[in-house]
């Protein structure tokens, strides 16, 4: 068969996917994992642009966290949903009808005329985006083995670290040397590409139209208010003083009690919607767990060093993405050695070394000063995104090697919600911690230089002396100038705060790791899990 042949050839694969020419196996898993690309980085991409948004939607700050927060809500609920959805539609047809709505949504997010439109239409994209995440992850273990499957939790952890890593200096750059509209419209000649070449390579199943008649109804809408409003709580909650408010507070009542009912119509249901069967494996339920730290540490360290950088330092988009790059080289770099290894020991010492990599370069974070940039982060960010690798690919293999060919989809979607709950609960819980020890070290330096009266009176003196003649309007200036200057100061102790925590959270999740214990063995055919 010739390469053209293999490649534009129609034949159906699902019989037996794994026989399918490895040419045509590289060429759908590289399609889908640039899909799976898209949508993470579309996640990030309208982070450093917020205030173009505003401008040229007429929003105000609180009202343009919503193009974000619409997206992630509307993406966590659809990753669980995926598996159901592919049985009943084929996981070509879901693939393909998610990056074609995504590409259609992301052209209309370039088009928005107002706020609401722009949310209604982020809502839509991270919806249909959030299916293209784990399907790809179900694709890998379904077509590949061996040394070549080895390579899936590599290749898919990059990409799942890079996407949203890349998404806030890109934007800042396309915004720069565009306007904001363009942060949308670079997706859709990608997004068709996608879509058209998946329609015509994708044929590995076959759908079962009459699940689509069998849908619990009810608990779709109790994960729907589940995942929508915890996601909406941890959004929120760090601006506006958590169950303090009304309205996040509603949220978390309604959230529990959503809770509550998916998991009894998870486990009660003839017929559910994210079918729970995966944790029977004792194994799978600790690779979720990982993953939760994974997420956690993965999104929160993304999202402070960035803003250390701009709010300490004072960096521009640009100057932030020249100093964090470094992370995706030494990610790329541990990629195949993650892969090898996770072949030849076991991955217990694997994701034990990860982990104490990464709770190691947290470590070395939580020692900066206002004054650190590009060469002392280059160390500490070298050796996190070593370690991301080493953390995540034994914990895919975990999850997923010993499951069974019909279960991949749910347990893929499962597994990659755990990672995205970790990671909205990371950016929400830093945030807390980071204004609550920013305060508490803006108050010791205060009170520091309270009891060092004559200090602060000579260094008020000094700066006055030398913004002009003028005593009273050079007073003014210069006690505003050191206040700034402990406001800075007290940031950088409250980021070092944070690091250290997060350092001794990733050190407590080591304590777990000897009580995993690997099964290499094969899935169970596929009438076991009957």
């Amino acid at each position: 068969m010739t390469p053209l042949r293999i490649f534009t050839s129609g034949q159906d694969w699902s019989a037996n996917p794994k026989a399918m020419p490895v040419q045509r196996k590289f060429l759908i898993f590289g399609l889908m994992a640039f899909g799976q690309f898209l949508a993470l980085f579309d996640i990030q991409i309208v982070s450093a642009s917020q205030r173009e948004l505003a401008a040229g939607l007429s929003a105000g700050a609180d009202e343009v966290s919503w193009v974000q927060t619409a997206y992630l809500m509307a993406e966590l609920v659809m990753i669980p949903l995926s598996g159901y959805l592919a049985r009943a539609l084929s996981t070509r047809w879901l693939f393909v009808g998610s990056a074609a709505m995504f590409t259609v949504s992301s052209l209309l997010c370039g088009l928005s005329w107002s706020i609401g439109s722009m949310v209604a239409f982020r809502a839509l994209q991270g919806f249909t985006g959030g299916a293209m995440v784990p399907l790809v992850f179900a694709v890998g273990y379904t077509l590949f083995e061996g040394k070549q499957r080895a390579m899936i939790p590599a290749i898919l952890g990059t990409v799942s670290v890079l996407a949203p890593a890349l998404g806030p200096s890109a934007g800042g750059f396309i915004t720069d040397a565009l306007d904001w509209h363009w942060l949308f419209f670079v997706n859709v000649l990608p997004g068709l590409a996608v879509a058209g070449s998946c329609a015509v390579l994708l044929r590995i199943d076959h759908p079962d139209p009459a699940m689509l008649r069998r849908i619990d109804w009810a608990h779709l809408a109790a994960m729907a208010v589940f995942l929508g409003g915890l996601e909406y709580v941890l959004e929120e909650g760090p601006r506006h003083d958590w169950l303090g408010d009304d309205t996040i507070a509603l949220a978390a009542w309604a959230s529990l009690v959503g809770f509550g009912l998916f998991v009894e119509r998870a486990v009660f249901s003839t017929s559910p919607i994210v079918s729970l069967r995966a944790f029977r494996r004792p194994i799978f339920a600790f690779a979720c767990l990982f993953n939760l730290v994974i997420g956690f540490g993965l999104y929160a360290s993304i999202y402070l060093v960035p803003v250390y950088l701009a709010q300490v330092r004072g960096y521009n988009a640009l100057q932030i993405g020249h100093t964090i790059f470094v992370v995706g080289f030494a990610q790329l770099a541990s990629t195949v050695v993650a892969a090898t290894l996770s072949q030849r020991i076991d991955l217990r010492w694997m994701i034990g070394v990860g982990l104490s990599l990464f709770a190691l370069s947290l470590w070395m974070t939580s020692a900066m000063t206002s004054q650190w940039g590009f060469a002392e982060l280059l160390v500490p960010q070298l050796v996190r995104g070593f370690a991301l690798m080493l953390c995540i690919v034994p914990s895919v293999n975990m999850a997923l090697s010993g499951v069974a060919p019909q279960d991949l989809g749910a347990a893929s979607g499962l597994f990659n919600l755990m990672r995205n709950l970790g990671g909205a609960i990371g950016i929400a819980v830093v945030n807390s911690w980071l204004q609550d020890n920013t305060s508490i070290a803006g108050a010791r330096l205060s009170e520091a230089l309270g009891h060092s009266g004559r200090v602060a009176g000579d260094s008020i003196g000094v700066l006055a002396a030398r913004i002009g003649p003028d005593a009273v309007h050079s007073g003014v200036m210069a006690r505003a100038m050191l206040g700034r200057l402990i406001g800075r100061e007290a940031l950088a102790m409250g980021f070092d705060d944070v690091f250290r925590m997060m350092a001794w959270m990733f050190i407590t999740a080591l304590v777990l790791v000897p009580f995993c214990k690997i099964d290499r063995g094969p899935p169970p055919p596929a009438d076991a899990a009957h």
